[in-house]
């Protein structure tokens, strides 16, 4: 077990630079993961992480002594745990990770879900978290979302990242070009109740940047567009519970379907 106190120590840095930097991750090949659910899940899909890093304090939580129990372990003050500034409010546990590459190409007749220019991290974790709950395999983001292995994005999604196949940098418009089911796009103009619109086979849902929504040439792409009916006084929804209203209409019919 070793401690560290002084934010000069180059392993702390090298923390500090994972934690800010998408660049930095994506040289190393590396992430943080942040709280023992996320580090079980991705331990169970991609086996054993690099290191365990654990909070001054947070060595007596039960939770977290009885997770690191018998592993080697770097002790971090409580100070430069939170001066990492990953999440607002760290669990006391971190992990350094290798980030998982797809492990497959992207599949152009299966469901998917499209991300076009989502910043938020909370919104992408819980997107991504949301498709993974809904059955949904792939995601692909295109350029300018925020990067889906950043420390914030992966405690939103609570481990549904190890249960999708995750493309970034996406030409989100060849993808439609070339998919062989039906895209479909939330909208307001020229679009179908969600509840009345009807499609067949798999299915590619585009959601959109918080407040600009889905690009114009992507809407134009797309073979249907569709709007969740608001009856109440609030005209517009968080793109996270927009998509989930969606995918979990959709889930709704396979299983009648089936």
């Amino acid at each position: 077990m070793k401690l560290i106190q002084s934010r000069d120590n180059p392993f702390y840095k090298s923390l500090k630079r994972l934690a800010e930097s998408g660049r930095e991750r994506r040289k190393t090949g590396r992430t943080l993961l942040d709280g023992v659910h996320l580090i079980e899940a991705y331990e169970a899909v991609h086996g054993p992480v690099e290191t365990l890093v654990v909070g001054e304090t947070a060595q007596a939580s039960g939770e977290i002594a009885g997770y690191v129990a018998g592993r080697e372990i770097v002790v971090l003050s409580d100070a430069l745990l939170r001066e990492l500034g990953l999440v607002d409010t760290p669990s006391g546990l971190l992990a350094v990770a290798p980030m998982p590459a797809a492990k497959t190409a992207i599949h152009f007749d299966r469901d998917a879900v499209l991300l076009d220019g989502v910043q938020d991290p909370g919104n992408v974790g819980t997107l991504l978290r949301t498709a993974a709950a809904a059955g949904v395999k792939q995601a692909l983001l295109g350029p300018g979302c925020a990067s889906a292995w950043s420390p914030k994005v992966l405690r939103a999604g609570q481990g549904a990242h190890f249960a999708l196949r995750i493309h970034e940098e996406v030409d989100l418009a060849a993808f439609m070009a070339d998919y062989g089911g039906t895209t479909a796009v939330t909208c307001l103009e020229g679009a179908t109740s969600l509840y009345e619109v009807q499609w067949r086979g798999p299915l590619a849902w585009v959601f959109g940047a918080e407040g600009l929504g889905v690009r114009s040439e992507l809407i134009a792409a797309a073979q249907l567009r569709v709007k969740i009916p608001m009856p109440g006084a609030v005209e517009s929804l968080n793109v996270a519970a927009a998509a989930a209203v969606c995918l979990f209409e959709a889930l709704r019919r396979q299983l009648l379907e089936s």
